[in-house]
């Protein structure tokens, strides 16, 4: 078993530019792809699809998640579910958005 401290892997997570939400890859294996995301107010993942199952939970923060059924306000605690190809992607509100996805399987890995 292995175990992850969400917050501190949100904490250390890097951006690929300085407009771009912080991410980081927290585990990669065939069956499956754990990653933590974290948002800066304003900032978003734009909408995508993935032929993989993508299971996400708000660690902390509030912001908004898209799916095929639009576009709700999420806080922390909730779980969400976005079947394969379902248009989906996230944005933090006014402060910063902690989401954990597990992704499933790993995309390109079937």
């Amino acid at each position: 078993m292995k175990a992850y401290d969400v917050g501190a892997v949100a904490a250390a997570a890097v951006s690929a530019g300085n407009d771009r939400p912080a991410m980081a890859m927290v585990h990669d294996h065939d069956d499956g792809r754990l990653v933590v995301f974290r948002l800066a107010p304003g900032q978003q993942v734009a909408t995508h699809t993935s032929g993989s199952s993508v299971f996400m939970t708000v660690v902390s923060g509030s912001g908004f998640v898209s799916g095929g059924d639009g576009e709700r306000a999420v806080g922390p605690g909730e779980f969400l579910a976005i079947a394969p190809r379902e248009p989906h992607g996230m944005r933090a509100a006014e402060g910063e958005l902690v989401i954990a996805a597990v992704i499933t399987p790993r995309p390109g890995s079937r």
